[in-house]
């Protein structure tokens, strides 16, 4: 169905509609066209960010701990003690 074809049915439809239903699809209309700009406004804000030079600094973050820091190591639920019980 092409968009011209199914606008044509929709306003249709939407005048055989109560005033109270009228309001709902207004209201509906209003959420998907607001959703849709908050997804261009959120995608316009990501490519920004990505293009910027802002956060960089933390790609180059040096490591504050090792492993030889840890006390305990878990692995494959098993617990094993880095460092000797005294």
């Amino acid at each position: 169905m092409t968009r011209d074809i199914l606008m044509k049915k929709t306003i249709e439809k939407i005048q055989k509609l109560p005033e109270s239903k009228l309001k709902e699809v207004s209201d509906f209309a209003d959420f998907l066209l607001n959703k849709i700009n908050n997804q261009i406004l959120t995608d316009g804000i990501m490519q920004l960010t990505a293009k910027s030079k802002s956060f960089d600094f933390l790609n180059n973050e040096e490591d504050l701990y090792t492993k030889n820091d840890l006390k305990e190591i878990y692995t494959d639920f098993k617990q094993i003690s880095s460092k000797k019980k005294e």
